[in-house]
Protein backbone atom coordinates (compact mmCIF):
# COMPACT_ATOMS: atom_id res chain seq x y z
CA UNK A 1 0.00 0.00 0.00
CA UNK A 2 1.31 3.35 -0.81
CA UNK A 3 2.07 6.19 1.86
CA UNK A 4 1.31 9.48 2.03
CA UNK A 5 3.73 12.09 3.35
CA UNK A 6 1.56 15.24 4.53
CA UNK A 7 3.83 18.72 5.29
CA UNK A 8 2.95 19.89 8.89
CA UNK A 9 5.73 21.71 9.88
CA UNK A 10 4.47 25.59 8.44
CA UNK A 11 4.15 28.31 10.89
CA UNK A 12 1.47 29.63 9.79
CA UNK A 13 2.76 33.57 9.51
CA UNK A 14 -0.31 34.93 7.67
CA UNK A 15 -2.56 33.01 9.88
CA UNK A 16 -1.13 34.57 13.18
CA UNK A 17 -3.82 37.06 13.65
CA UNK A 18 -6.27 34.66 14.11
CA UNK A 19 -4.07 31.54 15.22
CA UNK A 20 -1.15 33.06 17.43
CA UNK A 21 0.81 30.15 18.75
CA UNK A 22 -0.16 27.20 16.61
CA UNK A 23 1.52 25.10 13.87
CA UNK A 24 -0.55 26.11 10.97
CA UNK A 25 -2.26 22.31 10.50
CA UNK A 26 -3.46 22.78 13.90
CA UNK A 27 -5.64 25.88 13.49
CA UNK A 28 -9.30 25.07 14.38
CA UNK A 29 -11.86 24.22 12.02
CA UNK A 30 -15.53 23.18 12.50
CA UNK A 31 -13.97 22.19 16.50
CA UNK A 32 -10.90 20.25 15.44
CA UNK A 33 -7.64 20.84 14.49
CA UNK A 34 -7.45 21.57 10.50
CA UNK A 35 -4.85 18.11 10.32
CA UNK A 36 -7.77 16.00 11.90
CA UNK A 37 -9.79 16.32 8.41
CA UNK A 38 -6.86 16.03 6.38
CA UNK A 39 -5.83 12.26 7.62
CA UNK A 40 -9.62 12.17 7.95
CA UNK A 41 -9.51 12.28 4.15
CA UNK A 42 -6.51 10.17 3.82
CA UNK A 43 -8.10 7.36 5.98
CA UNK A 44 -11.47 7.71 3.63
CA UNK A 45 -9.01 7.57 0.69
CA UNK A 46 -7.78 3.97 1.96
CA UNK A 47 -4.02 4.96 2.94
CA UNK A 48 -2.25 2.78 5.96
CA UNK A 49 0.25 4.76 6.58
CA UNK A 50 1.16 8.35 7.07
CA UNK A 51 4.54 10.22 7.82
CA UNK A 52 3.93 13.85 8.91
CA UNK A 53 6.86 16.74 8.46
CA UNK A 54 6.40 18.66 11.43
CA UNK A 55 9.00 20.83 13.01
CA UNK A 56 7.54 24.30 14.54
CA UNK A 57 5.42 22.94 18.02
CA UNK A 58 6.14 19.42 17.06
CA UNK A 59 4.64 18.84 20.28
CA UNK A 60 1.29 19.97 19.92
CA UNK A 61 0.78 17.37 16.59
CA UNK A 62 2.58 14.46 18.45
CA UNK A 63 0.28 14.87 21.79
CA UNK A 64 -2.71 15.36 19.45
CA UNK A 65 -2.50 12.55 17.21
CA UNK A 66 -0.09 9.60 19.30
CA UNK A 67 0.67 6.76 16.68
CA UNK A 68 -2.60 6.17 15.60
CA UNK A 69 -5.31 7.96 13.82
CA UNK A 70 -8.11 5.76 13.21
CA UNK A 71 -7.02 2.86 11.02
CA UNK A 72 -4.09 5.42 9.93
CA UNK A 73 -0.52 4.35 11.45
CA UNK A 74 1.15 7.88 11.65
CA UNK A 75 4.60 8.18 12.03
CA UNK A 76 6.68 11.52 12.51
CA UNK A 77 9.67 13.23 10.75
CA UNK A 78 11.16 15.67 12.21
CA UNK A 79 12.80 18.68 11.18
CA UNK A 80 15.46 20.73 13.84
CA UNK A 81 15.31 23.55 11.14
CA UNK A 82 13.24 24.33 8.16
CA UNK A 83 14.56 22.43 5.28
CA UNK A 84 11.47 23.92 2.73
CA UNK A 85 8.91 21.58 1.00
CA UNK A 86 11.84 19.69 -0.77
CA UNK A 87 13.99 18.86 2.04
CA UNK A 88 11.22 17.53 3.77
CA UNK A 89 9.61 15.49 1.34
CA UNK A 90 13.09 13.71 0.68
CA UNK A 91 13.83 13.37 4.97
CA UNK A 92 10.40 11.56 4.55
CA UNK A 93 11.78 9.60 1.72
CA UNK A 94 15.02 8.24 3.66
CA UNK A 95 12.48 6.62 6.20
CA UNK A 96 9.28 5.29 4.04
CA UNK A 97 8.86 1.86 3.24
CA UNK A 98 8.61 1.62 -0.59
CA UNK A 99 9.65 3.68 -3.83
CA UNK A 100 6.47 6.17 -4.01
CA UNK A 101 4.40 7.98 -2.20
CA UNK A 102 1.45 10.26 -2.18
CA UNK A 103 2.17 14.24 -0.87
CA UNK A 104 0.12 16.46 0.07
CA UNK A 105 0.24 19.62 2.23
CA UNK A 106 -1.22 19.75 5.91
CA UNK A 107 -2.69 23.37 5.37
CA UNK A 108 -4.86 22.54 2.68
CA UNK A 109 -7.37 20.51 2.04
CA UNK A 110 -7.81 18.94 -2.00
CA UNK A 111 -10.93 16.25 -2.95
CA UNK A 112 -9.18 14.22 -5.52
CA UNK A 113 -9.37 10.73 -6.07
CA UNK A 114 -5.95 9.13 -5.34
CA UNK A 115 -6.88 6.37 -7.34
CA UNK A 116 -6.77 9.25 -10.03
CA UNK A 117 -2.79 9.77 -9.15
CA UNK A 118 -2.29 6.20 -9.55
CA UNK A 119 -3.84 5.40 -12.72
CA UNK A 120 -2.39 8.03 -14.28
CA UNK A 121 1.17 7.01 -12.68
CA UNK A 122 2.69 4.88 -15.66
CA UNK A 123 6.06 3.24 -15.82
CA UNK A 124 8.06 6.09 -17.13
CA UNK A 125 6.35 8.87 -15.32
CA UNK A 126 8.25 10.55 -12.56
CA UNK A 127 5.41 11.77 -11.13
CA UNK A 128 1.58 12.65 -10.78
CA UNK A 129 0.32 16.19 -9.97
CA UNK A 130 -3.46 16.65 -9.12
CA UNK A 131 -4.42 19.70 -10.97
CA UNK A 132 -7.81 22.38 -10.23
CA UNK A 133 -9.37 24.28 -12.88
CA UNK A 134 -10.43 28.05 -11.82
CA UNK A 135 -11.43 30.57 -13.34
CA UNK A 136 -8.64 33.14 -12.74
CA UNK A 137 -5.19 31.72 -11.65
CA UNK A 138 -3.93 35.38 -10.80
CA UNK A 139 -3.05 34.13 -7.37
CA UNK A 140 -1.67 31.16 -7.78
CA UNK A 141 -0.11 31.04 -10.95
CA UNK A 142 -0.82 28.16 -13.89
CA UNK A 143 0.45 25.07 -14.70
CA UNK A 144 0.68 24.27 -18.61
CA UNK A 145 0.20 20.33 -19.95
CA UNK A 146 0.34 19.07 -23.61
CA UNK A 147 -3.22 17.49 -25.09
CA UNK A 148 -1.36 13.83 -25.33
CA UNK A 149 -3.26 11.43 -23.07
CA UNK A 150 0.12 11.59 -20.36
CA UNK A 151 -0.79 14.84 -20.10
CA UNK A 152 2.81 16.19 -19.93
CA UNK A 153 3.66 19.34 -18.05
CA UNK A 154 5.50 21.47 -19.96
CA UNK A 155 5.58 25.03 -18.32
CA UNK A 156 4.55 26.54 -15.19
CA UNK A 157 3.49 30.29 -15.50
CA UNK A 158 3.96 32.96 -12.47
CA UNK A 159 1.76 34.55 -10.39
CA UNK A 160 -0.25 37.57 -11.81
CA UNK A 161 -1.80 36.31 -15.24
CA UNK A 162 -5.37 36.09 -15.09
CA UNK A 163 -7.40 34.24 -16.42
CA UNK A 164 -9.13 31.04 -16.59
CA UNK A 165 -6.67 27.95 -16.25
CA UNK A 166 -5.21 24.92 -14.18
CA UNK A 167 -3.12 25.42 -10.88
CA UNK A 168 -1.07 22.92 -9.14
CA UNK A 169 -3.45 21.39 -6.18
CA UNK A 170 -0.28 20.62 -4.19
CA UNK A 171 -0.91 16.91 -4.15
CA UNK A 172 1.46 14.44 -5.60
CA UNK A 173 2.20 10.93 -6.65
CA UNK A 174 6.12 11.12 -5.93
CA UNK A 175 8.93 8.35 -7.32
CA UNK A 176 11.57 8.01 -5.05
CA UNK A 177 13.90 7.76 -7.95
CA UNK A 178 13.08 11.37 -9.58
CA UNK A 179 14.42 12.71 -6.04
CA UNK A 180 17.55 10.86 -6.32
CA UNK A 181 18.28 11.70 -9.68
CA UNK A 182 19.46 15.00 -9.17
CA UNK A 183 22.48 16.23 -6.68
CA UNK A 184 19.41 18.69 -4.20
CA UNK A 185 20.87 20.52 -1.16
CA UNK A 186 19.68 19.11 2.14
CA UNK A 187 16.90 22.56 2.43
CA UNK A 188 15.23 23.48 -1.15
CA UNK A 189 12.03 23.97 -2.48
CA UNK A 190 10.02 20.49 -4.48
CA UNK A 191 8.55 23.38 -6.42
CA UNK A 192 11.14 25.87 -7.73
CA UNK A 193 13.81 23.65 -7.13
CA UNK A 194 12.97 20.02 -7.93
CA UNK A 195 9.92 20.59 -10.53
CA UNK A 196 10.54 24.07 -11.97
CA UNK A 197 14.08 23.57 -12.35
CA UNK A 198 14.35 20.38 -14.06
CA UNK A 199 10.62 20.42 -15.35
CA UNK A 200 12.48 19.81 -19.28
CA UNK A 201 13.87 16.23 -18.21
CA UNK A 202 11.10 15.40 -15.86
CA UNK A 203 8.21 13.30 -16.75
CA UNK A 204 5.70 14.86 -14.86
CA UNK A 205 1.86 13.88 -15.66
CA UNK A 206 -1.06 16.56 -15.07
CA UNK A 207 -4.45 14.86 -13.81
CA UNK A 208 -7.17 17.63 -13.86
CA UNK A 209 -9.49 15.79 -11.24
CA UNK A 210 -9.76 18.25 -8.46
CA UNK A 211 -13.34 18.46 -7.73
CA UNK A 212 -12.74 20.96 -4.69
CA UNK A 213 -9.68 23.09 -3.29
CA UNK A 214 -9.25 25.10 -0.34
CA UNK A 215 -5.71 26.45 1.72
CA UNK A 216 -6.44 27.93 4.85
CA UNK A 217 -3.03 29.93 4.56
CA UNK A 218 -5.35 33.49 4.83
CA UNK A 219 -7.39 34.65 7.11
CA UNK A 220 -10.57 34.83 4.47
CA UNK A 221 -10.15 31.41 3.33
CA UNK A 222 -9.62 30.13 6.76
CA UNK A 223 -13.01 31.71 7.42
CA UNK A 224 -14.73 29.91 4.82
CA UNK A 225 -13.02 26.88 5.84
CA UNK A 226 -15.38 26.63 9.33
CA UNK A 227 -18.14 25.02 7.38
CA UNK A 228 -16.83 24.24 3.85
CA UNK A 229 -14.45 21.42 5.08
CA UNK A 230 -16.92 19.34 6.35
CA UNK A 231 -18.83 18.92 4.27
CA UNK A 232 -15.81 18.40 1.55
CA UNK A 233 -14.85 15.87 3.79
CA UNK A 234 -18.08 14.26 5.02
Amino acid sequence: MIPAIVLAGGLGTRLRSVVPDLPKPMAEVAGKPFLWWVLRRLEQQGIGDVYLSVGYKREVIEAYFGAKFGTLNVHYVVEDEPLGTGGAIAKAFDVIVGDEAYVLNGDTMTIVEFADLRSAAASDVDLTMAVAKLDDVARYGAVVFDATSMRRVTAFREKGQTGAGFINAGVYLVKREALKRYPLPEKFSFEQDFLHAHLTDLRVSAVPAVSQLIDIGVPDDYALAQTLVPKMVA
